[in-house]
């Protein structure tokens, strides 16, 4: 009974002992476990929503600014490289030109108030040398107007009226230079443009000619080229024409400053005469 009872105390200790030593080794794993899942996870970089759409509105940008490029191109040479470039040429000559006019009409501005005053001060103080001296050195047609009639003061006030109206009329020439090149590449740009729809028309035609059968696959290159070069043409004209607009309202404003500042200066001559 001894031998019995020491028996299944030492079974029942051993039974004990090994349940509580994988209960341990239980225990022990799984907060290993735990910890080892969270340092093998890497941490996400957090992104600011603001900085995110900025990067993508960034790339809209440039992906819209290259897809224009490239249509642009695209659609220049899909026009046909010969009727393209001569209406691109025609912009820019016509361009060059309208600029041309611009710069000289800014620099032909002057105010005329101011110069009528210093003109009566010179005449009052120093004489028409003296006025001539300032007129000389202003520029501007009206100034150059008041050159020459003071240049003529000594042959009698026709004389200056006749020379006043001459001159006059040659600086208006002045002013309009270049006009008729201007107007002239506003009409040939939208020709142009026509001209290449009436040829892109027959190909189209003799396309359908060849192939004996009327498919939208087969007249549609010679169609695109037709439109192509009419939208071009008429870009040009539009642009060309606005420019034109603008040379010519100046030039009617100079010319009326013009017309209004002579015959002030024409009293002031006749006052300074008597």
């Amino acid at each position: 009974m001894k031998k019995l009872f020491v028996f299944l105390t030492i079974a029942v200790m051993l039974t004990f002992g090994l349940n509580a030593k994988v209960q341990a080794q239980e225990e022990g794993q799984e907060p290993e476990t735990e910890v080892a899942e969270p340092m093998d996870a890497e941490p996400e970089e957090e992104i600011d929503p603001a900085e995110a759409a900025l990067m993508d509105a960034e790339v809209d940008e440039e992906e819209e600014e290259q897809t224009f490029h490239y249509i642009l191109k695209e659609q220049f040479i899909e026009g046909g490289a010969g009727f393209m470039s001569v209406i691109l040429l025609c912009l820019i000559i016509g361009l060059g030109l309208s600029i041309e006019r611009i710069i000289y009409l800014n620099l032909a501005t002057t105010n005329t108030k101011k110069l009528l005053n210093k003109v009566e001060d010179a005449l009052a103080s120093g004489g028409v040398d003296a006025a001539k001296e300032i007129c000389k050195n202003t520029r501007g047609p009206v100034a150059s107007i008041y050159y020459q009639a003071l240049d003529r003061y000594n042959e009698g006030m026709e004389v200056v009226e006749k020379s006043v109206v001459s001159y006059g009329s040659v600086l208006m020439g002045r002013l309009e230079m270049n006009l008729t090149w201007i107007s002239l590449f506003i009409a040939i740009a939208p020709m142009l443009g026509f001209m290449g729809t009436v040829i892109g028309m027959i190909g189209a035609f003799d396309a359908i000619a060849q192939a004996a059968d009327i498919s939208p696959t087969i007249v549609a290159d010679g169609i695109k080229v037709a439109l192509l070069t009419t939208v071009f043409g008429l870009i040009v004209a539009v642009i060309l024409q606005v420019f034109y607009n603008y040379v010519v309202a100046k030039i009617d404003s100079i010319v009326n400053t013009m017309e209004d500042a002579t015959i002030s200066f024409m009293d002031i001559l006749i006052k300074y005469n008597k």
